[in-house]
């Protein structure tokens, strides 16, 4: 296969498909919420990546009064942090953490910080310096605030950032934070990011006498 290089001044890294592998957490949680709502899970389950759950709940039941999403998105929030069966790192995670160390990057995740931190742990991953989680935004993926907000925090001009995500909602956020997008995994194929892998294993990160990332694909 040919080789992508992408320079870069931060990286920007979802968790759940990026990282962290908790598909079978999101499949038990939410087709039990699908079977409860009278709702096909295949079809729920096409809807969920990347997005808070409330906003999820939303797009699927659009009739229904926030109050109540939001009621059901904490005790789902619950569920989840919960149940870590089946969690682990995606292929390559800690490798590519261990390389990033002492080179500006974040965590940008539509989990809240403690079901962030819950999963990074049970899959062995270390936890950034930096996260955006959930509480920490007004506006959910695909939204580009919390991709944004990270790169404020960093210092890094949003075009000098690469994201790394799974999903559609995911990647159009980086897209509409100006932002170049590395898609990881099966999901992210079919949402023409800038560049796709199947996991993190292969990804060389080098850095240029400018202190530029220089990755590798």
């Amino acid at each position: 296969m040919p080789t992508t290089v992408l320079p870069a001044r931060a990286l920007l890294l979802d968790m759940d498909g990026t990282l962290v592998n908790s598909d079978a957490v999101v499949e038990r949680c939410w087709r039990r919420w699908a079977d409860r709502q009278g709702l096909d899970g295949d079809a729920v389950m096409r809807v969920v990546h990347g997005r808070q759950g409330h906003l999820s709940m939303a797009l699927l039941l659009p009739d229904r009064p926030m109050e109540q999403n939001l009621a059901e998105n904490r005790a789902m929030l619950a569920e989840e942090t919960a149940d870590v069966e089946g969690v682990v790192e995606v292929p390559g995670a800690a490798a590519f953490l261990a390389a990033l160390a002492g080179h500006p990057h974040a965590l940008v995740t539509s989990a809240d910080e403690r079901l962030a931190r819950v999963r990074m742990d049970a899959a062995g991953l270390p936890f950034p310096a930096l996260a955006v989680t959930a509480e920490q935004v007004g506006a959910s993926k695909p939204d580009p605030e919390g991709f944004l907000k990270a790169a404020a925090a960093l210092g890094v001009d949003p075009a000098d950032c690469l994201v790394f995500e799974d999903s559609e909602a995911g990647i159009a956020a980086g897209r509409a934070a100006g932002m170049r997008v590395v898609g990881v995994g099966p999901r992210a194929a079919a949402h023409a990011p800038t560049a796709h892998v199947a996991d993190l294993t292969a990804i060389r990160i080098t850095s240029g006498v400018d202190g530029t990332l220089q990755l590798t694909l």
